[in-house]
């Protein structure tokens, strides 16, 4: 990509995406609200053992799937 092209990509992307006005920031910290939602989602543990459980069944219900599970690992 040369300069020119460069140039005109920065332009284009000037026009679609407006500046933002205001304060950029979250007025207040985030960071306890993300820690609140992680201790919560420790009663829900049931789900992934029940997501692991069925995948453990669909392997040994059909073995020569067992490489298309790897594969999306």
């Amino acid at each position: 990509m040369n300069e020119r092209d460069e140039e005109g990509l920065k332009e284009l992307l000037r026009a679609a995406l407006p500046r933002v006005e205001g304060e950029p920031e979250p007025g207040r910290d985030l960071w306890p609200e993300v820690l609140r939602k992680m201790d919560g989602r420790s009663s829900a543990a049931w789900i992934d053992l029940a997501l692991l459980g069925g995948l453990v069944g669909m392997a040994a219900l059909f073995p020569a799937a067992i490489p298309v599970f790897l594969y999306y690992l």
